[in-house]
């Protein structure tokens, strides 16, 4: 981590100074070879004859207002990010020395531990220590809160559809537009810039805990919103300047050597906050993410055009052809490629016959949009209601490409980051800004020991279920206090999962038994159940190419109810001969070593292995031995013996999670049969919930209100949520309105209190960066 903002210091020095160099210290006339130079001797023109001399360099520079003014703003951004290195510097330290000193981890050690085993040993020198002085025990989901704080709250607004990040256009129609520039600014609104919401780390700001100043606080915050909008757009030329120049340098090479690269596909970020689940790390989600990437890509590879696959068929011929005689030319004689423009017309041709063979399909390929969307769905757990059945269709393969989309996209939209961020500030999101305040009042709750989180991240069904996800008659939440698309259900099946020995809410635990008593019927019966109606499962070898999916998962989907065979495939994933959902469900115990979980385990039959020697099933015995997660240990006489056992418990894991999502999802689409599902896709932007608001504008439009604030004539002052939590809600003044019959009333989450400040210990400053190439923002616990 220290040698990487090392690296970042150097590296934007050298973009600066070799820029400036390049613009003002060459004689292009001397490079191009267009002014003659007198040498005394008979020596070629070499690469120092076109550098111009110091004084005259100098000079140049000297004269340029737009130079000075770049090196300027390049300087005060440098001593930012030093002054943040050197504050770093001693917050790696002090990390550095808690893994050594209280964890007992020495750093040659430490790539060898699994994050369940830091996670187990913080929780154990908790008891001992008291390194959390304001409760007595931490829970795997305090160390969660602590880490996640701030992305915890990102996810709830991008699943509530609060940030203006979708947009119709004219001619492109329904487009998201979400980049690293445009989270950074969120971020500093938000999160931890000059006049933020949060005072510190763990705490909202007070008054934004009260309902009666949320008119003025709103004001507050557009004026806020306004002036970094601004900033943003006085900035723009040279952040512009900046993306162009790091975009050509990081991406030239890569082009030239492989031109395919820009049609390769990536998770964008957009669908990374959409597809994350509350309360899971960084590397749990690329992880999950990964996994899916090779179905995703076969799927959008199923699209091809034939009109475009004809003509780059006939491109490749021309540009191959003519390449072919070049390349001939050259090996017969090498003094062709002396010849002007030869070599870079070698280099265009075959760029545009690799670009070419990328719109050409594998003719082995077989059309297959529905089993792959359903291996797709398997792991990343999260996708709308109306692309089942649907899967065949553009509309569903542009919708997932918000998701999936081209590399290519990617870089254009961060070079198009610079200009279009102020706008979207400026235009979109101040008109948010009451939204924003009633959500981070009503949506946030007091931990004690971690301080203010983000109240979906709690993962509580009663508060956030939804009624159409398996919590009907569990869930106490309105419309607006429902999560969407079941990230409540499925965030906390994934947690309960990855972390055996956490002990959720009542509630919770509840749906979490309900749950395991459907599977647990489905396994009994032998029967196929609610998922046997899906004509997806009609098939039983129909995913046995090359081109399609071979796992548990895709297998899972397609066999009859009877249970074969279980083998670890080349790659590690599971792969049954033919199994059934019914029997997928008797698997779950086996899949999952970890069955000493009473609260999810516990009733699931048995189901065999074929091999008692295999490496999972005996680390499953010594697990249920010593009657200890074998996900937190490391079982072997070696640390890579004890990392082969983890990642193979990881991947039981993460199959038994895949299969309760497929199980999920298909219950959720039994139960909405006939209903008009509400997800992202065609969500209004302030949720259902703006219908009720403008009844009660109707009645009341003397009193401001933002289109998710919701408030009832019988409910105000405070609420407290348990011993260890506190919510707070805003209060008011009462309002009359006509509510729907069939809507649940919206309630207001309680009332507010303060708490005593907790003394703080600094942690690092995050970075303005992409998740993927800085470290996470790590949160001690000290």
């Amino acid at each position: 981590m220290l040698l990487g903002e090392i690296f970042e210091l150097v590296q934007l020095v050298f973009v600066v100074a070799f820029t400036v160099f390049l613009a003002n210290c060459v004689d292009y006339d001397i490079l191009f070879a267009n002014k003659f130079v007198n040498h005394t001797d008979s020596s070629k023109v070499t690469l120092p004859d076109a550098f111009l001399p110091v004084d005259v360099c100098s000079a140049r520079i000297r004269d340029s207002v737009l130079v000075i003014f770049i090196l300027i703003i390049s300087g005060v951004f440098w001593l930012h990010r030093l002054v943040k290195f050197i504050y770093n510097i001693c917050c790696y330290w002090e990390i550095r020395s808690f893994y050594i000193n209280a964890l007992k981890m020495s750093m040659t050690d430490l790539p060898y531990f699994t994050w369940q085993e830091v996670q187990g040993r913080i929780i154990e020198i908790q008891k001992e220590h008291q390194i959390c002085i304001h409760k007595k025990e931490l829970t795997e989901l305090d160390i969660y809160h602590r880490i996640l704080r701030f992305k915890n709250y990102m996810v709830a607004m991008v699943n509530k559809s609060l940030l203006p990040v979708r947009f119709h256009l004219p001619l492109l129609g329904d487009t998201v537009f979400y980049t690293r520039g445009l989270k950074y600014n969120f971020e500093l609104i938000f999160f931890w810039g000059p006049g933020s919401l949060f005072e510190n780390e763990w705490s909202l700001k007070p008054e934004y805990k009260r309902g009666g100043n949320r008119l003025e606080l709103a004001d507050r915050l557009s004026s806020r919103i306004l002036w970094i909008g601004i900033a943003n757009l006085l900035l723009c030329p040279v952040i512009l300047i900046w993306q162009i120049l790091y975009a050509f340098f990081s991406y030239t090479e890569v082009i030239k050597r492989e031109p395919g690269s820009l049609g390769a596909r990536c998770w964008s970020l957009y669908g990374r906050f959409y597809l994350r689940h509350f309360n899971e790390l960084d590397h749990e989600l690329m992880s999950r993410l990964s996994k899916g990437y090779k179905a995703s890509s076969k799927y959008m590879n199923c699209f091809m055009s034939p009109l475009l696959t004809v003509v780059a068929k006939n491109v490749a011929f021309f540009a191959g052809s003519i390449l072919a005689v070049l390349i001939a030319l050259t090996i017969y004689d090498e003094d062709v490629l002396a010849v002007e423009h030869v070599l870079s017309s070698i280099t265009l041709l075959g760029i545009c016959v690799t670009v070419c063979r990328s719109f050409i399909p594998d003719k082995h390929m077989v059309f297959c949009p529905e089993q792959l969307l359903k291996v797709i769905l398997a792991h990343i757990h999260y996708m709308p209601d109306h692309w089942q059945g649907n899967a065949h269709r553009y509309e569903t393969r542009d919708e997932f490409a918000q998701l999936f989309q081209y590399k290519a996209v990617f870089i254009l939209e961060e070079l198009l980051s610079p200009v279009i961020t102020p706008f979207i500030l400026i235009f979109c999101l101040r008109r948010k800004s009451l939204e924003i305040i009633d959500f981070f009042r009503n949506f946030t709750v007091d931990v004690v020991g971690v301080g203010d989180t983000c109240s979906f991240a709690q993962m509580d069904v009663r508060q956030h279920g939804h009624p159409a996800w398996m919590s009907a008659g569990k869930t106490e939440a309105s419309i607006y206090q429902q999560a969407e698309d079941g990230k409540t259900e499925l965030s906390l099946m994934h947690f309960a999962i990855t972390n055996p020995h956490w002990q959720p809410p009542r509630e919770s635990t509840h749906f979490i038994s309900l749950l395991k008593e459907k599977v647990h019927r489905e396994a009994a019966t032998g029967q196929q159940g609610i998922i046997a109606e899906n004509s997806a499962f009609t098939s039983t070898h129909s995913l046995q190419s090359d081109s399609e999916p071979r796992s548990l998962i895709a297998n899972l989907l397609m066999g009859p109810p009877s249970l074969a065979s279980l083998h670890l495939g080349r790659e590690g994933s599971i792969n049954p001969v033919s199994i059934g959902v019914s029997e997928g469900a008797s698997a779950l115990r086996s899949l999952s070593p970890v069955s000493t979980s009473l609260h999810l385990r516990g009733s699931y039959p048995s189901a065999r292995l074929p091999r008692p020697d295999h490496p999972a099933v005996v680390a499953g015995r010594a697990m249920a031995g010593s009657g200890t997660d074998a996900r937190t240990i490391s079982s072997g006489s070696s640390a890579w013996e004890g990392q082969l056992t983890s990642m193979v418990l990881s991947e039981y894991a993460s199959t038994e999670m895949s299969i309760h999502a497929l199980y999920m999802h298909e219950m959720h689409k039994q139960q909405s049969r006939g209903e008009v599902s509400r997800h992202t896709w065609h969500r209004q932007e302030s949720d259902e919930s703006s219908e009720s608001v403008n009844e009660d504008m109707e009645a009341a439009r003397t009193f401001p209100r933002s289109s998710t604030f919701p408030t009832t004539s019988h409910q105000a002052g405070a609420a407290q949520h348990s011993g260890s939590q506190r919510r707070y809600g805003g209060t008011s003044d009462p309002v009359s309105g006509s509510f729907r019959a069939q809507r649940p009333p919206r309630m207001p989450m309680g009332g507010w209190s303060e708490e005593n400040q907790m003394s703080r210990h600094h942690d690092p400053v995050p970075e303005e960066g992409s998740e993927d190439e800085l470290p996470p923002h790590i949160h001690k616990v000290t």
